[in-house]
């Protein structure tokens, strides 16, 4: 199979070589695609090299699966380009992801929606897939009514640029800021642009697309999203009110079984998600299960997972590897 990976000198990009890799996609031949600038650059992949080539080349080489990870305004451009020669592209930018003619997809989720004319698949936000993977076998159960959540991202979320600023104020070192202020012990809670509405973009993904996911807008969503000094991994406190009431034990035991979930929760003996338990892990974890005691029906319940893996990375090539099994992508 032709995989070509666009933007595959970047931080998700090394990620996604690096996922195709572990989990032995069926790779025959890779096109490592990247700007003007790194054109003719080698990258390092199953013990071979491969120079990066650059867009309007990777499109005439025709791959069968491209999967993106270059931005939104890449994507929008480039995307129906590669479609146009029968590539299926799997998009990680926030471009394609609310258009009512793509399919927003977590594998474990909702990878049934997929079929062979779906040429632009988009990958959610990094935040929603954690969250999806958690809630959505919670809502089929109980079925939700109202979800507020609160996260703590890591500053890979934004980029290589923050992951330098953490660095230097960590060694002392004055350099360029990717945040407005100090990121080190600190926590700022502005994670993407603000919006009118005095949401931030980050926000407003976290209300819209587990929706779309789920294929339900009958239950509502509030979200505040924070920036927090870890180099990795992204935490969420979730409140959830459901329609129908719960066991815990039973919530533990749906999770426990979901494809892809990680329970750990014993607090007596000080278990619970960790940033450093995700660190370049596939599976999102979840704990601190607990009844919201100031309100019927109602879970509290903390996520992590390693936001470049499965918020990133590793959900785009399970999208690949979902239409591979199913028969789709060949």
């Amino acid at each position: 199979m032709k995989v070509a990976v666009v933007g595959a000198t970047g931080m998700v990009g090394t990620v996604m070589l690096k996922v195709l890799e572990e989990r032995n996609f069926p790779v025959t031949e890779l096109i490592p695609v990247a700007s003007a600038k790194s054109e003719g650059k080698k990258l390092a992949f199953k013990g071979k090299e491969y120079a990066c080539v650059t867009l309007p080349t990777a499109v005439e080489m025709k791959p069968d699966v491209a999967l993106f990870s270059a931005g939104g305004d890449t994507s929008l451009e480039w995307a129906p380009k590669f479609a146009e020669v029968g590539t299926t592209v799997i998009d990680n930018s926030s471009a394609w992801r609310m258009d009512p003619t793509k399919k927003l997809v977590v594998p474990e989720i909702n990878g049934d929606v997929l079929t062979s004319e779906d040429k632009i698949i988009a990958n959610p936000n990094c935040s929603t897939i954690q969250m999806v993977m958690a809630l959505g076998p919670l809502h089929k159960k109980y079925n939700m009514e109202r979800v507020i959540v609160s996260t703590y991202q890591s500053v890979s979320g934004t980029g290589v640029k923050a992951v330098q600023q953490l660095e230097n104020e960590v060694a002392g070192i004055e350099g360029e800021m990717a945040y407005p202020y100090p990121i080190g012990r600190n926590a700022l809670p502005h994670c993407d642009v603000f919006l009118e509405n005095g949401y931030t973009k980050e926000e407003m993904k976290l209300v819209k697309e587990p929706k779309k996911i789920l294929g339900d807008e009958s239950f509502d969503v509030t979200a505040t999203a924070v920036r927090i000094p870890t180099a990795g991994g992204h935490s969420e406190s979730v409140n959830v009110e459901f329609s129908n009431d719960f066991e815990l034990a039973e919530v533990r035991e749906i999770l426990a079984a979901t494809p892809g979930v990680i329970v750990q929760d014993n607090p007596a003996e000080n278990e619970y998600p960790m940033p450093m338990f995700a660190h370049e892990k596939d599976e999102v974890f979840v704990g601190r299960l607990r009844r919201d005691e100031s309100k019927p029906n109602t879970l509290n319940m903390w996520i992590v997972a390693d936001n470049l893996r499965k918020g990133a990375a590793t959900n785009t090539v399970q999208i690949a590897e979902y239409l591979v099994e199913k028969g789709i992508l060949a």
